[in-house]
């Protein structure tokens, strides 16, 4: 009997948040994200303690279950717990330098919204970023990219690039815009309406539905 070696991934997608608690926003977004790039595996990254972010507002580890669940039911995500695993505030630069020592022949491609770009230049180590991963950044259809484009600092503008035929000459450096299907879905939207005893459950998968339930979270 011969068994064949899984050969390692050679294009991941990492989406980071705090998923406090995760939801359709974070999942459907990034799936389709995804799947536009051809990658293989999609990663989620969980933060501990998130630099920009006084706390949260379920722990470390019911976080990590809510994504666990997630990840149980759609055979493309992966739950990355390298961040919860810390006793520091969470970079998304140290989480990079690991997954590329880990998996020297992928590419990665870290997604974002169009805030998170920009505000990128505020992040640590933001040029150490940009040697080890793609930004794709999720857009609203239909959204000019002039107006993008002309808000963001020189050192970001001249890496735009929008097609991904033109993507696949760099491991990294770049960044591409992607028109994504919109949810106006948010975590604070999700504990403010739970606090409320108001109806929640459309927002989420309904494995994160039960467990919030379970263990009384957001009350």
């Amino acid at each position: 009997m011969s068994t064949t070696k899984q050969s390692p991934p050679k294009l991941i997608a990492l989406l980071g948040g705090t998923f406090d608690p995760i939801h359709l926003g974070h999942i459907l977004p990034a799936q389709e994200t995804a799947l536009w790039l051809g990658t293989e595996q999609l990663h989620l990254i969980p933060a501990h303690i998130p630099p920009h972010k006084s706390g949260t507002h379920a722990n470390a580890k019911q976080r990590a279950d809510m994504v666990a669940l997630v990840c149980d039911n759609h055979k493309d995500l992966q739950l990355d717990k390298r961040e919860l695993n810390r006793d520091s505030a969470s970079y998304t630069v140290d989480s990079l330098r690991e997954i590329k020592a880990e998996q020297p022949g992928a590419d990665l491609y870290f997604i974002m919204g169009m805030d998170s770009l920009l505000t990128f230049t505020q992040w640590r180590s933001w040029q150490e970023i940009l040697t080890l991963c793609n930004l794709v950044v999720n857009i609203r259809p239909g959204y000019p990219h002039f107006e993008l484009e002309s808000a963001l600092v020189p050192e970001l503008k001249h890496r735009l690039i929008y097609s991904l035929a033109q993507l696949q000459f760099h491991q990294s450096g770049q960044i591409i815009l992607h028109e994504s299907t919109p949810l106006d879905i948010s975590s604070t939207l999700i504990r403010e309406k739970i606090k409320a005893n108001l109806a929640y459950a459309q927002y989420l998968p309904q494995s994160v539905y039960h467990y919030i339930e379970q263990h009384r979270l957001y009350r």
